[in-house]
């Protein structure tokens, strides 16, 4: 083998016996903690979160390593996702796009936005609404249901002002679905002084994830209005529901319950937040 190697005797004894470089135990320390953080995102994070990690607990390397030896460890991401169901119904009511992609908030409770995405099953589609809070990215208010429902986005705007409380001078930001455009969501924002704004028209329920700043597709500037639910939806579908087949709409909802909240809210590091998880974000801009 030495021959066929071209590598003396010696030399290969003197590899045998000699003691691990300082570089080979750092590096196994580190891929023990990236193994451990990367098991813990459900297999979900990428390099730079991870590194994010790993500094929190107090090691200290560059993300460049930690790219390496993810790559070592043929540690990947999951990639990304599938089509849906267009809603085509009438439209009641069609509010003036308020927010105008000013997607940051000084504080919580000042800007809020919606969406609506569907989920697959065996028993048919289950609809999802959500509420963020741009301020955090927290999810504040969240509804499931067979049926894409005015009722589904009620109820997922009634659970954001519970846990919140009535909100002062908020604005919240949908597209033009049937949904938010209907007389009950819109009666329960004017009774609780909420303004109300929307995206430009478009195929609402088109799912598509919003390219780089500067693409000229109409449909990306489209959907780069909502950029924040989007990105939310994005991160639901690709860490948790893609590799999954659910069997009934209860086995979802119970899954889509987790995500957010055991999760999303109070583990999942954030890019636009400093990689802090919403609900660690909230509680530091508390004490600040």
């Amino acid at each position: 083998m030495c021959d066929a190697l071209g590598v003396s005797r010696s030399g290969f004894h003197a590899w045998l016996t000699r003691p691990r470089s300082d570089r080979s135990i750092r590096d196994e320390e580190l891929l023990a903690a990236i193994r451990a953080s990367f098991l813990r995102s459900d297999r979900t994070y990428g390099a730079r979160r991870i590194w994010h990690d790993l500094l929190e607990e107090g090691y200290s390397c560059g993300l460049h390593c930690v790219e390496r030896l993810m790559r070592q460890a043929a540690f990947k991401a999951r990639p990304k996702r599938r089509k849906p169901p267009k809603d085509q119904s009438m439209r009641s009511v069609i509010a003036a796009n308020v927010l105008e992609r000013e997607f940051e908030a000084d504080g919580p409770n000042q800007k809020w936005v919606a969406d609506v995405t569907y989920i697959w099953t065996t028993e048919g589609w289950l609809y999802v609404a959500a509420v963020i809070d741009l301020f955090s990215r927290r999810v504040v208010g969240w509804s499931m249901s067979a049926q894409m429902t005015a009722q589904m986005v009620t109820d997922a705007l009634i659970m954001a002002i519970w846990r919140r409380g009535r909100p002062d001078e908020l604005l919240h930001h949908s597209d033009q679905g049937s949904q938010y455009t209907s007389e009950p969501f819109q009666r329960l924002m004017a009774d609780h002084g909420i303004t109300c704004s929307m995206s430009r028209s478009g195929n609402v329920w088109e799912f598509k994830l919003v390219r780089a700043s500067g693409s000229n597709d109409p449909g990306d500037r489209l959907k780069a209005q909502n950029a924040a639910m989007e990105s939310f939806f994005s991160s639901l579908k690709t860490e948790r529901i893609k590799r999954k087949t659910y069997r009934t709409r209860k086995q979802a909802r119970a899954d889509v319950f987790d995500y957010i909240e055991c999760f999303y809210n109070p583990k999942r590091r954030h890019s636009t937040i400093g990689y802090l998880s919403p609900i660690t974000f909230e509680e530091r801009a508390m004490k600040a």
